[in-house]
């Protein structure tokens, strides 16, 4: 794991740029750092190493046998030995680095070398002859990838921090990505929260050459055709499956550790290590003291069954703290998950350089209410609409909101609004509900800031993905959804950021592209059953877990955050938002804010997420627009 920069301009480029730009971004290699600069001095490519594979011979940026080309590389291929052994009959290899492997394999492939490679990657190679620069981006988005493009300058890197060190002029804020973020949480590609800054979206490759930029998509996941099986040997197949991922993520000539909260994913992770043969790994996992939250005795009981060296952090989150900090890294907003995995994250990597986490289960197997929830939706959506507008409309609005988001008035309410949407946007709308939707947009939202958003809706690029011809199925539509759009710029955003932070390789075997796309080609039925989430990999997990763990009720790593953080609020209200420069600028009216701010405290109504986005938002802004430090931040929320 790594991060890579990289500048390419007529107007010249020198060691000193790409120096800079590695600086940036040294958090994510504390190994090392590598500098090419072409012969005409027109492209630089950077690279900071954090050294897994090939510890002696692996440094970037790295060429092939005859010079012509180079290559700047983020991440893992966790197939790359397999590879190299078909390659070596034809190449020189002079390391042992997954690295050489993707440049000859482009050497004979091109850009078809992609449907090759089986791992998480972000990376850039240059050819000196055709003067031109291949770029590409895995799968399913779990490396970054961002980039600025103008006339006949092309600048790219693993985290915006590093553009912006050599492009200042570029921090302008995207004003339709703040309102992305505050109507669904993430910021999805190709923009990003800054106008002249881009990301590239998951699983597609973009060609640089002669001022021209031409992006491309690679892969797709696809739910159609189903497998054919009956359940037994569907199980069968994804328990040899999943082995095989989980195979493939241990390969590294560093020890492997694992994140390990006590849900089903992680523990599952942690169990298939152990049963291909990882002894005495070392695990870890943290609460958050909250009534009856805490996850660490279900965590202790999967480290005891499978004897690992475990270790564990009570997180006693601090927004007040920490936001500076998790802003910084993360260079856009984001929610309160980052919170805990940057806790996390800083205790394992003083223990391993890799460990593995679950993520990515939620989205292979249906681990969301809303799943089963909008199915609900659309049987009640039958019923005649005068009768749930002007009858049962009224019912609901006589029940309490109640100040938790599971609570049955709540999921009531959430189900009678989603009965008047259809298709794609109601799916849109069951996600955004929870954020600024348009019950809050008219209030939160200035004139000013609606007309310069214009028509653009948040809604419907999530819609356009539900609408997608690959799946035909409600569940695998949703599914589908989220695996393109929420899990590459939530979880994994956080996941990448929160452990790059610290200098430490995450890998997510649920991510894995090929069990995910088995898992995409396995009916819905055995996924979602009536409430019942997640049905065959619970079935799957009962071979190797108690029952014990199994009935646990789903939580959530940062479930109860903002329920924590009540004090806190009140001081960032009154540091951040009373003084709120979004509020100023003539974005947003401080008394809806206020209001929000209130029914919060009061326990009348559960804002905390869009107290959180707003939070967020406010920091990102000072410091990323207006040039607020870190540390001036921190001083003026400690103040």
């Amino acid at each position: 794991m790594c991060g890579i920069s990289g500048y390419i301009t007529t107007a010249g480029v020198s060691e000193a740029l790409i120096e800079t730009m590695n600086t940036a971004i040294a958090h994510r290699g504390p190994d090392g750092e590598g500098i090419f600069i072409n012969e005409n001095h027109t492209t630089g490519l950077g690279h900071r190493r954090l050294s897994i594979i090939d510890l002696d011979s692996g440094r970037q940026p790295m060429t092939n046998e005859d010079g012509r080309l180079w290559i700047t590389f983020n991440g893992e291929i966790y197939n790359y030995r397999e590879l190299r052994r078909e390659l070596e009959p034809r190449h020189s290899f002079t390391t042992r680095s997954d690295t050489e492997v993707i440049l000859h394999l482009y050497e004979e492939k091109g850009e078809k070398c992609l449907q090759y490679l089986r791992g998480m990657f972000s990376l850039a190679i240059y050819d000196t002859r055709t003067h031109s620069l291949f770029a590409a981006r895995d799968h399913l988005g779990q490396k970054p990838f961002f980039y600025h493009h103008r006339d006949d300058t092309f600048v790219f890197a693993s985290e915006i921090k590093a553009i912006l060190a050599v492009k200042p002029e570029l921090r302008r804020m995207d004003k339709q990505a703040l309102y992305e973020y505050l109507t669904i949480r993430i910021i999805t590609p190709p923009r990003s929260m800054f106008a002249g800054i881009r990301k590239l979206p998951p699983g597609h490759f973009l060609l640089f050459q002669d001022g021209r930029l031409t992006v491309k998509k690679y892969w797709n996941l696809s739910y159609e055709p189903k497998l054919g099986l009956n359940f037994e040997d569907t199980l069968l197949a994804l328990d040899e499956k999943f082995e095989e991922t989980v195979r493939y993520h241990l390969v590294s000539d560093v020890p492997v550790g694992a994140f390990l909260s006590g849900g089903l994913d992680s523990s599952l992770i942690v169990n298939m290590m152990h049963k291909v043969g990882e002894r005495n790994f070392k695990t870890f996992s943290g609460e958050v003291p909250y009534q009856n939250f805490s996850e660490l005795p279900a965590a202790r009981l999967v480290a005891e069954m499978n004897g690992t060296n475990h270790h564990e952090l009570t997180i006693n989150p601090s927004l007040v703290r920490s936001l500076p900090d998790l802003v910084y890294y993360l260079d856009e907003p984001s929610d309160p998950l980052s919170v805990c995995m940057y806790s996390i994250s800083e205790m394992a990597s003083k223990e391993v350089k890799v460990v593995l986490g679950g993520d990515g289960g939620d989205e292979l197997f249906g681990g969301y209410d809303r799943y089963y929830g909008n199915v609900y939706a659309s049987y009640y959506a039958l019923l005649p609409e005068f009768l749930r507008k002007h009858v049962l409309g009224h019912l609901f609005d006589i029940l309490p909101d109640g100040f938790w988001y599971r609570s049955i008035s709540h999921k009531l309410k959430w189900m009678h609004q989603m009965s008047f949407s259809k298709g794609g946007m109601r799916y849109a709308k069951s996600l955004s509900y929870f954020y600024f939707s348009d019950k809050y947009k008219q209030e939160l939202y200035t004139d000013t800031f609606r007309r310069d958003v214009g028509l653009f809706d948040p809604e419907v690029c999530l819609a356009e993905y539900f609408d997608a011809d690959n799946g035909r199925r409600l569940i695998d539509k949703m599914l589908y959804v989220d695996s393109m759009t929420r899990m590459p710029d939530h979880p994994n955003m956080i996941l990448d950021r929160m452990t790059m932070a610290h200098g430490l390789e995450a890998r997510a075997p649920f991510l894995d592209h090929k069990l995910a796309e088995f898992c995409a080609a396995i009916p819905p039925e055995f996924k979602v059953k009536g409430t019942t989430r997640r049905y065959i990999q619970v079935q799957l997990a009962k071979k190797y877990l108690p029952e014990e763990l199994l009935s646990r009720k789903k939580q959530g790593f940062s479930s109860p955050l903002t329920y924590l953080l009540q004090d806190e609020f009140r001081r960032l209200y009154k540091k951040l938002l009373k003084n709120s420069v979004l509020v100023d600028k003539g974005y947003l009216h401080l008394e809806i804010i206020d209001t929000l701010l209130g029914e919060h405290l009061s326990k009348k109504v559960d804002h905390g997420n869009r107290l959180w986005l707003l939070c967020n938002a406010e920091v990102w802004y000072r410091m990323y627009i207006e040039g607020q430090s870190r540390e001036q931040l921190k001083t003026t929320l400690m103040s």
